[in-house]
C-alpha cells in the first residue's frame, strides 16, 4: 500500500480555519492558539507546497486560486471527519448482563445457542456465571439466574422454562455386566454444595421407588454434575439425573435407563428481580433464553 505524503495536519487545520474566517486572528481564537502561531503554520505550509495560499490584505486574508482549491478539499474532508466522529460518539454504550446457572445447564443447554444472542443483540455482552452456590441477583454479582426449584423466590420474578423428570442412567456396558438386579450396580452420587434446593439423591429415590436391597449410602460422589455424567458414561456406575439434561446421551445410546421408575423433579426457572421487569437488557436475555431450542414446556406468563 502506498503511503500518503501529507503536510502537517496542524498546518492544514490552521489554514482551513484561517480560510473560513479570512483572518488569522479569528482562526487563532477558534483553535485556542496565538495569531502568530497560525501565521507560522500557514507560512510553513506554503513553503512545503511551494505556492502562495493567501494574499495578505490589510485586516484580512484573501485566498489565491490555489488556496481556494485546497480550502474546498479541506472543508469537505474536515466536515466528513467531524460527522463520523459525532456518529461514533453517539453509538450506544455496550451493556453487560451476568446470568448465573449450574455448570451443566450452562454447557449443555445455553452455550450452543449463544451465537443467536450475539446476532440479535450486538450491543449486549453476556457473562455466564456457572456455579451451584446461591448467587445474589444484585446487579453486581449477577443480574439473572436459571434456577432449579419450586419457583418461589421472594422478590424475584420466576418464569418456568421446562419441567424435569429424574431417572437412573448408566452405560449400556454396565447393564450387560450387572443385568436386571439394581443391587449389582455401583451408585454415583451428585452432591453439590450450597444449592437452594437439594437434588433428589439415592436415599430420596429409594424412599419413593422402594427398590429392595439398594445400598444408597455407597458409591462415588461428585460435586459437579458434568463429572458425574462423565463417570456414568465411562461405566463407573449408575446416577440419578434429569432426563432432559442427558437427552443427547440417551438418544445416541451412551446412556440408558436400566431400572426403576421415572420421578417428577423440580422445574428450571428463569429468575430476575421484580424491580428489573422493564429493564431492556434483562428483557433481551429473557427473550433469548425463552427461545433456546429444547424447552420442553411453554414458559409461564
Amino acid at each position: 500500500m502506498t503511503s500518503r505524503r501529507l503536510p502537517s495536519l496542524s498546518a492544514l487545520r490552521a489554514f482551513e480555519a484561517a480560510a473560513r474566517h479570512e483572518s488569522a486572528k479569528q482562526a487563532a481564537l477558534e483553535l485556542s492558539v496565538t495569531a502568530t502561531a497560525i501565521s507560522h503554520q500557514i507560512r510553513g505550509l506554503e513553503a512545503a507546497l511551494g505556492v502562495a495560499l493567501f494574499l495578505r490584505r490589510p485586516r484580512r486574508l484573501e485566498l489565491t486560486p490555489q488556496g481556494r482549491e485546497l480550502a474546498r478539499v479541506l472543508e469537505v474532508s474536515f466536515d466528513s471527519i467531524s460527522s463520523t466522529i459525532a456518529r461514533l460518539s453517539a453509538l450506544p454504550e455496550r451493556q453487560s448482563v451476568t446470568l448465573t446457572t449450574t455448570p451443566v445447564v450452562a454447557v449443555r443447554w445455553l452455550l450452543p445457542w449463544v451465537y443467536q444472542l450475539r446476532e440479535a443483540y450486538t450491543d449486549i455482552d453476556l457473562r455466564i456465571h456457572a456455579t451451584h452456590e446461591p448467587v445474589a441477583l444484585d446487579g453486581v454479582t449477577a443480574d439473572m439466574a436459571i434456577r432449579h426449584g419450586d419457583g418461589r423466590w421472594p422478590g424475584l420474578s420466576a418464569e418456568k422454562l421446562f419441567d424435569t423428570t429424574l431417572i437412573p442412567v448408566c452405560s449400556p456396558q454396565l447393564v450387560q455386566q450387572a443385568g436386571k438386579d439394581p443391587c449389582r450396580y455401583p451408585l454415583i452420587h451428585f452432591r453439590p454444595q450450597g444449592v437452594f434446593i437439594s437434588p433428589t439423591d439415592w436415599p430420596g429415590y429409594q424412599k419413593i421407588a422402594q427398590i429392595p436391597g439398594l445400598n444408597v449410602g455407597a458409591g462415588l460422589a461428585f460435586s459437579d454434575e458434568s463429572h458425574a455424567i462423565a463417570a456414568a458414561v465411562a461405566g463407573q456406575g449408575v446416577m440419578l439425573m434429569s432426563r432432559q439434561l442427558v437427552e443427547d446421551e440417551l438418544a445416541d445410546g451412551r446412556l440408558v435407563h436400566p431400572f426403576g421408575p421415572e420421578l417428577e423433579d423440580h422445574a428450571f426457572f428463569l429468575v430476575y428481580p421484580k424491580s428489573r421487569r422493564d429493564d431492556s437488557t434483562v428483557l433481551a436475555i429473557r427473550d433469548w433464553v425463552r427461545a433456546v431450542p429444547g424447552r420442553l414446556s411453554a414458559p409461564s406468563e
